[in-house]
């Protein structure tokens, strides 16, 4: 039969070495919060282990009350984190409150009314509300495209079971006699299945920050580190994507394509620095003047393009006036050494296109050197030459005559 020390000392080893783990990734990954959290709760957990073995030392009933507080304290850490991992508001008033009320509770069992069931009853509820409070983030819609997110919602359903079990065998007497020294084998088997499952839901949350930071790496792979929209590769792809999407639907879409005017002289009037500064500018602008959904990438140098999903060559015509509208004000309102200025190319999918976006940006780049011609700082469309008709094969004269 296991003691409550033997119980204290597996859970002292188990999340030592987890909050190690987690100490690592707070290092490697000083902008990711939620690994914090999760730090601070393995070692709280631990110190509440330690507290929980002074029984040797301090009161018997003081020791497990101090140790089973900071693991209730420690479950709560971990909710925070996961709070903090889906953006929502950290519940710190709540985390206070049931960790207050069960260090009240377990006092109250234990010098005012002496009873282990009603301690385990009260320690198990305490664990099981912070528990049950992230079952609503990692069961979400955002939360189901996470494997582990869709693992720490099973184990956080059977931690939930494993508790109320406990609390009840505890109020009946299954299992046996219950001693503050000496768990029954079947109380004590509950606990060295919580100690297991609370291992699993911190491997869970682990598969959940990797994913997480897997996918901030290829979000940073997407994207231009001078100007933050995205690069040439996202471009691509996302043509590719809407280019199978048109030929399935027949959804039209738009593409812009953007020089700027006069950006060389720029560079070698003002310097780099300024050049940089005005491809910041200008991305701002375009960016402005989009609509969601639509994409707005770098393709290289003073190259822009942008993706404009169900939107139509009028359409696509339209938002290249507002974006030069846009250029023009700002222009007007900054420095006036450096004038932002671009010519645009406009043009739209065609069943001829298909499934070859480099086709769709050739028809734009010559749209665009024909707003070029007319004098830049202006935008031109691509209009695609007509079909010719279906050629009709007239019968013979001879073959008429047999008609007749």
């Amino acid at each position: 039969m296991l003691s409550m020390p033997t119980l204290w000392i597996v859970f002292l080893i188990n999340f030592i070495a987890l909050g190690l783990v987690w100490v690592h990734v707070s290092r490697s990954y000083p902008n990711f919060t939620p690994a914090r959290y999760m730090t601070a709760a393995c070692f709280v957990l631990a110190t509440g282990s330690v507290v929980g073995m002074l029984r040797v030392v301090i009161n018997l009933e003081l020791s497990l009350i101090g140790g089973g507080t900071l693991v209730v304290f420690a479950c709560c850490l971990s909710s925070m984190g996961m709070y903090e991992f889906y953006g929502r508001r950290v519940p710190w008033t709540t985390s206070i409150i049931v960790t207050g009320a069960v260090a009240v509770g377990l006092t109250f069992f234990a010098f005012v009314i002496d009873s282990m069931a009603m301690r385990i009853v009260v320690y198990s509820i305490a664990q099981l509300i912070p528990i049950a409070m992230t079952l609503p983030l990692v069961m979400s819609e955002s939360g189901r495209r996470n494997p582990g997110a869709r693992m720490a919602a099973v184990i956080a359903w059977l931690i939930i079971a494993v508790y109320v079990v406990r609390s009840i065998a505890a109020l009946i007497g299954i299992g046996g006699e219950l001693s503050i020294i000496h768990f029954n084998a079947f109380q004590a088997s509950l606990v060295l299945a919580l100690v297991f499952l609370s291992m699993t839901w911190n491997f869970a949350f682990l598969l959940m920050a990797i994913d997480r930071l897997r996918s901030e790496v290829e979000n940073l792979a997407l994207l231009d580190d001078l100007t933050g929209v995205s690069n040439r590769r996202h471009l691509l792809q996302r043509m590719s994507e809407q280019c199978a999407i048109s030929v399935r639907t027949g959804e039209p879409f738009a593409v812009l394509a953007i020089d700027l005017d006069g950006f060389k002289a720029i560079n070698d009037g003002h310097g780099h620095a300024a050049g940089d500064e005005c491809l910041r500018r200008f991305s701002n602008v375009a960016q402005s003047r989009l609509r969601p959904g639509d994409l707005l990438a770098r393709a290289g140098g003073d190259e822009f393009c942008v993706v404009m999903p169900g939107t139509t060559l009028r359409e696509g015509a339209m938002i290249a006036r507002h974006i030069l509208e846009e250029s023009r004000a700002v222009s007007a309102r900054s420095d006036a050494r450096i004038r932002i200025a671009a010519s645009i190319g406009v043009a739209q999918w065609t069943p001829q296109i298909g499934l070859h976006p480099e086709r769709l940006i050739a028809a734009a780049d010559v749209a665009l050197y024909n707003a070029k011609k007319l004098g830049k700082d202006c935008y031109a469309v691509y209009e695609p030459a007509p079909e010719p008709p279906p050629e009709t094969h007239l019968p013979a004269p001879d073959a008429l005559r047999k008609i007749a």
